[in-house]
């Protein structure tokens, strides 16, 4: 078994960008090689502006490595509860812009010739329990009554019509939401960047980060010292000093991830028919698909912990054993990954954007990364080239977390609540 991403040992490797030379001024620095910051910088670069991407490891080491290769439509608190919180309209702004999010991605894969088994196959909601079949009933009255948008209910008596299991009790379709290989996104992401004339930097940390004066600032690295005209912090889940301001907003949340053996195509029909991007309805929700090669990927955070080898070895049983539940015919597949990566939660599990003390910022996908970071990238890109209404983030408060100091220290307490809610609801 393989503790590295499936996604990334899959994947076209890049050139060997740890080399670069680093000094001089340039007139946008983007930190972090992730989706947000690739897609910022291909853009800036469209319009014409010098940017160098400065990455403390390789290109597409965190997140954007790191997840499910799921674009999917929702947000991650849920839009009944978008609507409780914000009101309809402000509430629907925000929904329909993670479908303005999955347009961008394909538009990217299509623009730029990224070969990524980028497909719509739709995105499938699944009721753990028979209560939350109830709540998947009210959002599909509003999604295709108020909102327009196609969604299917499908009740228990038609379950294996979308999924090899007895365990769900009905579930909610949503056709606009698309799987990818993300590793090869990214890396055809990076590509297309560097060839109109990014620059990218691997293995340079930014250790220092000074104001000059606006939005100019001096960034130290291991190889060299910048000057930047403006700076892009799209760190994600791996943010840290010297971004302090960030970083006590941002909770670095462990998401886990196994890969089976390849099943062919014969087994994963009866698993997933549609090839749909699955999820259940719990806090503590898993995640899974098929793969383009035919195997099942299955995830969600099986324990609150941080990632390391151990961690993520221990957190791979437990996603076996949840795996099982679901597909009792997958109890003698060979797991063939097992990974973990950060999760970028936000209190309100938002996503955040905007201008703080000179720097810009798009951080907070909570889960939700591949299209909104990719999307975000876009956006901040506008941003920062005099368009600040391009951010649809931009009124919202992004609060600090209590008693977040560096380390998340309370994340087992989280994960113990959350645990809590799943037992009671």
């Amino acid at each position: 078994m393989k503790f590295t991403p499936y996604w990334l040992d899959t994947a076209p490797q890049g050139p060997d960008r740890s080399r670069t030379e680093i000094g001089g001024h340039v007139d946008v620095a983007v930190i972090g090689a992730g989706l947000t910051g690739l897609s910022a910088a291909l853009h800036l670069a469209r319009k014409g502006a010098n940017v160098h991407v400065f990455e403390k490891d390789t290109v597409g080491f965190g997140a954007s490595g790191r997840n499910g290769g799921m674009a999917t439509t929702g947000l991650s608190i849920g839009f009944r509860d978008a609507v409780a919180r914000y009101g309809f309209d402000t509430a629907k702004a925000y929904l329909m812009t993670y479908h303005d999010a999955v347009d961008t991605l394909e538009k990217l894969v299509t623009d730029e010739g990224i070969d990524c088994d980028f497909a719509r196959t739709g995105k499938l909601n699944l009721a753990s329990k028979p209560a939350h079949l109830e709540g998947l009933r009210k959002t599909h009255e509003i999604m295709s009554g108020r909102l327009g948008i196609e969604t299917r209910l499908i009740p228990k008596s038609e379950i294996h019509s979308e999924i090899g299991s007895d365990r769900f009790h009905g579930a909610l379709v949503d056709a606009k939401s698309a799987g990818l290989h993300v590793g090869k996104f990214t890396m055809g992401l990076a590509e297309a960047a560097a060839r109109i004339g990014v620059t990218i930097h691997e293995k340079a940390p930014v250790e220092q980060v000074s104001r000059v004066d606006g939005t100019r600032h001096e960034l130290v690295t291991p190889r060299g010292t910048v000057r930047a005209d403006q700076v892009l912090v799209a760190t994600s889940g791996y943010t840290s000093r010297p971004f302090r301001w960030h970083q006590v907003r941002i909770a670095p949340v462990g998401s886990f991830i196994i890969v089976t053996e390849p099943l062919g195509k014969d087994v994963c029909d009866t698993l997933l028919p549609n090839r749909r991007m699955a999820s259940n309805s719990l806090n503590l929700l898993n995640y899974f698909r098929i793969t383009p090669d035919q195997r099942l990927l299955f995830g969600g955070r099986a324990r609150f912990a941080m990632s390391n080898q151990q961690s993520d070895a221990k957190s791979g049983r437990i996603l076996h054993k949840a795996m099982t539940q679901v597909f009792p015919q997958l109890t003698n597949a060979r797991v063939d990954y097992c990974w973990g990566g950060l999760v970028d939660m936000s209190m309100d599990r938002m996503v955040h954007a905007g201008e703080q003390d000179g720097l810009f910022y798009s951080l907070g996908y909570s889960g939700h990364g591949v299209q909104m970071a990719t999307h975000m990238g876009k956006q901040m890109a506008e941003c920062m080239n005099g368009t600040p209404t391009a951010n649809p983030w931009r009124e919202l408060p992004f609060r600090r977390i209590p008693g977040h100091f560096g380390p998340p220290w309370f994340l087992p307490f989280a994960g113990g609540y959350y645990k809590f809610k799943d037992l009671i609801k």
